[in-house]
This record gives C-alpha cells, sequence and structure tokens, in this order.
C-alpha cells in the first residue's frame, strides 16, 4: 500500500467516524448507583426492612460532585445518556488517534540537525 492510499484509507477511516458522531444522541457525564436500605423493623426486632431501590446520579459540576435522585424511569433514560457519552469519548479518542496520523503524514516538520560529535 503506498503512502497515498494509506491517507486516504486513514481519511475515509475518520470521516465514517464523523459520521457516527451525528448519531449519537442526547448525552451526560456521571454514574447512576442503584441503592437499597435495609434497616430493622420497628414492630418486629428479628426482622429487617428493605427500601428502595434508590437511584442517584453523580456527576461533577465546577470541580465538586453532585449527587441527584432519580425515578427508576429516569435512571434508565440517564443510564442511556450516560453509555452514548462513553461511545461518544471513545469515538473522540479515535478520531484524535488518527488526526495526529493524517497530520504527521500530511504537513512537513522540523529538520532535524545532526548531532555534533
Amino acid at each position: 500500500m503506498t503512502a497515498q492510499e494509506n491517507l486516504e484509507k486513514l481519511q475515509r477511516r475518520y470521516a465514517r467516524l464523523a459520521a457516527r458522531l451525528a448519531k449519537v444522541g442526547p448525552i451526560v457525564q456521571g454514574t447512576i448507583t442503584e441503592r437499597t436500605i435495609t434497616k430493622q423493623d420497628p414492630n418486629a426486632k428479628q426482622r429487617t426492612k428493605t427500601i428502595g431501590p434508590y437511584y442517584q446520579w453523580t456527576f461533577k459540576r465546577k470541580g465538586k460532585t453532585v449527587t441527584v435522585n432519580l425515578s427508576g424511569s429516569q435512571a434508565k433514560a440517564f443510564q442511556r445518556a450516560i453509555d452514548r457519552n462513553r461511545k461518544l469519548e471513545a469515538i473522540l479518542q479515535e478520531m484524535r488517534r488518527l488526526s495526529r496520523t493524517i497530520f504527521e503524514a500530511t504537513t512537513k516538520g522540523v529538520k532535524k540537525r545532526k548531532p555534533n560529535k
């Protein structure tokens, strides 16, 4: 494969990744945690009572951790958006790698000096 063919292959791959970006959909960053509370039943000391599940979305805002309680349906929707965000980040990482390779192949670099002996 010639350098030109390899460059065209990289550019086609980049274009396919860019097209995938347009189809990502709504995204959010963070984590969804399912929580349950187990405590002793006040009416019967030998039994425990389980309350929940509760869903919490945790994310960073201005360097601070923020936690928001969610309903079950909200948790599902937010989890899908978080999953899409992770796919987006993977696509962007690949696009950055390809961009670096394309620029290295298409731009002229600085001439290196011969080392002094």
